[in-house]
């Protein structure tokens, strides 16, 4: 019979005790069955003897990553039947620990969920921005907390969105509640034309993937992108974008859309070759294309073409 496991992950004092208590107290979790707290690390937060006996749940003290294995887990599932398990896990420590225990037994990963306080992310995205890209990129769901009015939300946002867009992005103030984020855009997604400057293009990317209706039918002018022709892609296609560094200098990649240019004119561009930087003005539509893996995605159709220049900075940032 598989165990449902649910690993809350995240660095010291990041909130993921006080989101695990929480998470017991709800009504949808709160359906009698027993759960196993595996706690690899003592932060501030306690689980008090009074709460552990209502939510019929119990911890186990993991102090050393040596400790925890198959056998550790099965002879916990002997003693002490949990119906479930919520593994509290340390950021500092490598996520293929405990991968390899899961694999390995009859858990069933259900869920990962990154718990970060608002307060001290950009320090640790500044000083171990590697290790919490790791994070975003496995995770199910991204909860910041602590908030407030000065936390950079869209930004946050948008680095996580630019390595994992499956996640879900939650942000709430120290009290709980719900922080409102309000995105300003650099530019006017209702403008006839809507104008994205070099240093912008980071930010329309990933609002057109996580809003495509908001853009679909707009025409957009994208300044200075990099044309890149694939070898394989089909004549007629070109894929205009630019390279942006989501972790580190060992971690670039490439981001844009799929464009059509059947219909491109231009006055200073004959032939669209790789390598190009351009000045590409297009009509955002939504098509099934095996670029998506042949599912519904953002697709450019281009009106117009010009040389471009190569912008200032080389990468875009999130």
């Amino acid at each position: 019979m598989e165990m449902p496991v649910y690993l809350i992950w995240g660095f010291l004092e990041s909130g993921k005790t006080s989101f695990i208590k929480d998470t017991l107290g709800q009504e949808y979790f709160a359906d009698g069955e027993r759960t196993m707290i595996l706690s690899f690390e003592e932060g501030e937060e306690e689980y008090e003897k009074d709460f552990l006996e209502e939510s019929n749940s119990f911890v186990i003290q993991v102090d050393d990553m040596n400790d925890f294995s198959p056998a550790f887990v099965e002879n916990c599932e002997k003693n002490y039947h949990p119906d479930r398990i919520m593994i509290e896990y340390n950021g500092m420590y490598q996520i293929e620990d405990v991968m390899d225990v899961i694999d390995e037994t009859n858990m069933e990963l259900y869920q990962i969920i990154v718990m970060v306080d608002a307060s001290t992310a950009e320090l640790y995205l500044k000083n171990m921005r590697s290790m919490m890209v790791e994070m975003f990129k496995m995770a199910d769901m991204v909860i910041f907390n602590r908030c407030t009015d000065e936390t950079n939300a869209s930004s946050y946002r948008r680095s996580i969105k630019a390595v994992n867009r499956r996640a879900q992005v939650g942000f709430e103030r120290a009290d709980g509640r719900e922080f409102e984020m309000n995105e300003m855009l650099p530019y006017d997604p209702e403008a006839e034309i809507i104008k994205v400057e070099e240093e912008d293009f980071g930010i329309w990317y990933i609002d057109v993937l996580e809003r495509p209706n908001v853009y679909l039918g707009k025409v957009v002018e994208l300044s200075n992108v990099f044309v890149r022709r694939p070898n394989g892609i089909p004549a007629g296609l070109i894929l205009p974008g630019r390279s942006a560094m989501t972790c580190c200098e060992d971690d670039i990649t490439f981001i844009g859309f799929i464009c059509k240019m059947q219909h491109a004119k231009s006055s200073s561009i004959k032939k669209v070759k790789d390598g190009t930087w351009a000045v590409l003005t297009a009509k955002i539509c939504m098509e099934n294309h095996k670029a998506y893996g042949g599912e519904r995605g953002p697709v450019l159709q281009a009106l117009r073409i010009e040389q471009g220049t190569q912008p200032k900075e080389r990468l875009i940032y999130f």
